[in-house]
């Protein structure tokens, strides 16, 4: 019984992303991250930076970020003015250490809800402060029906090097009941603009579980992604965090029988491995538990900004609510536009709300869950970066995890079996320090 109640999507984060949890970052922590900011880098750690742009034509029903619909011309100017202003703020810092960016990442909300005109402003101001022409990736998120041929231009001739078109289903009533506010029609005219423009790499985000999905629709989902051929495709497990739409208005489990139902995620692996494997046929190959990169010859696919973060780099998190880590410390700032936007514009202050020093042995325990995402965790890394042999250290998860067939474990490291990828984030609690287990995520 408690097996099947675990199959069912109830409410609460599924998707691991940092560690320790969001929950342990306290307020009280602030000084430590302001001397962490005051401090010089550590030798070899690069350096990224994250931009959220707050702003949707609608908020989808199963959005969990911090975004806004109802905001003007005269509102997003006042957001870019703090947004540049905190990027002013942190390369001051002596934590920059004079790195150059390795990567730089817009996300959302919408970052395509600007207009070119905006784009063009936000970029160049941003750029007078922290330069990316020499970072390995500039990664721009879109919203397929915000976008036209002059606004993509913009985005090329601003650096950007890799666009992640948030397509997530191609039915008309799947789009319209889940709150997205494309259309099908907007994805194609795009993704050919972005391919006439020649941007590196161009990647499809797939939503397997959106409410009104079934096996036909899917099945034509998958097939309509791989004949546009873009360099990667991720796809994504729905779930229910606390504070969606859905969370209010769909089946918990527990209660009376509602309407509308969220498919079980028994079902949305069986998606999932179905585009994959679809995928896999079509010359693509798996790069994370949610991504497949098409193979092509002389050219590699790579996520630069997942990569480095899955690895320890600094991120200066910038924007309303972000979340950044420097220095051996998570921060996160102010998640109410009044505080965020009061502290740059009013204060001349960085909008730090929360953080959390991270020790040494947390931050293993981070970097491995993270690159368990990917299929292999090597340990000579841990051993060269930690002084730790983490087969030996977390020897009795590692075996637990392999009597469930969850991965396998070798003299040189693990390899997590196709489907315990399918639901890594399930387990990866696991190695979690007994303090962080059976806490709330967020």
């Amino acid at each position: 019984m408690a097996q099947a109640t675990q199959e069912k999507t109830g409410l609460g984060n599924y998707f691991v992303a940092n560690y320790p949890p969001f929950s342990a970052w306290k307020p009280a922590h602030l000084p430590a991250a302001r001397a962490a900011l005051d401090r010089p880098p550590e030798p070899g750690t690069p350096l990224g930076l994250y931009l959220h742009i707050p702003f949707c034509r609608k908020r989808c029903k199963f959005c969990y970020f911090r975004v806004y619909t109802d905001k003007n011309a005269d509102d997003v100017k006042i957001y870019t003015d703090a947004l540049v202003k905190e990027v002013e703020l942190y390369s001051r810092t002596a934590c920059v250490g004079g790195r150059p960016l390795q990567y730089v990442y817009f996300g959302g909300g919408t970052p395509s809800y600007l207009s070119a005109t905006q784009l063009g402003t936000l970029m160049g101001r941003l750029q007078k402060f922290m330069p990316w022409d020499g970072a390995r990736e500039v990664t721009f998120e879109c919203e397929p029906g915000t976008l036209q041929h002059h606004k993509l231009a913009t985005l090329k001739q601003l650096g950007v090097t890799r666009l992640s078109l948030g397509v997530e289903n191609f039915k008309p009533e799947i789009l319209q009941f889940n709150g997205r506010a494309h259309l099908e029609e907007e994805i194609y005219r795009a993704y050919d603009w972005a391919r006439e423009l020649g941007f590196d790499q161009i990647n499809i985000d797939l939503i397997a579980g959106m409410v009104g999905e079934d096996w036909d629709n899917w099945k034509e989902c998958v097939r309509k992604t791989i004949a546009m051929a873009p360099e990667s495709v991720t796809v994504y497990q729905m779930e229910l965090p606390y504070n969606t739409t859905f969370s209010k208005e769909l089946k918990v489990i527990g209660q009376d029988e509602p309407a509308l139902e969220v498919a079980d995620w028994p079902t949305k692996r069986a998606w999932v491995r179905y585009a994959f494997d679809e995928l896999a046929a079509a010359g693509y190959e798996q790069s994370s538990a949610y991504t497949m990169v098409r193979k092509t010859p002389g050219h590699s696919t790579q996520f630069v900004y997942r990569d480095s973060l899955w690895h320890g780099a600094d991120m200066f998190g910038t924007g309303v609510a972000s979340f950044g880590h420097e220095h051996g410390v998570h921060m996160q700032n102010e998640d109410r536009w009044e505080d965020y936007v009061g502290a740059l514009l009013e204060k001349g202050d960085l909008p730090l709300h929360r953080a959390l020093p991270v020790t040494d042995h947390q931050r293993l325990i981070r970097e491995m869950i993270l690159q368990l995402k990917t299929g292999r965790i090597e340990a000579d890394y841990f051993r060269r970066k930690f002084g730790t042999d983490v087969l030996v250290e977390f020897a009795h998860a590692f075996c637990e995890l392999e009597d469930k067939d969850v991965l396998a474990i070798s003299d040189d490291g693990v390899t997590v079996s196709p489907d315990g990828l399918l639901q890594i984030d399930r387990y990866l609690p696991t190695f979690f320090e007994p303090e962080h287990r059976g806490t709330r995520y967020t």
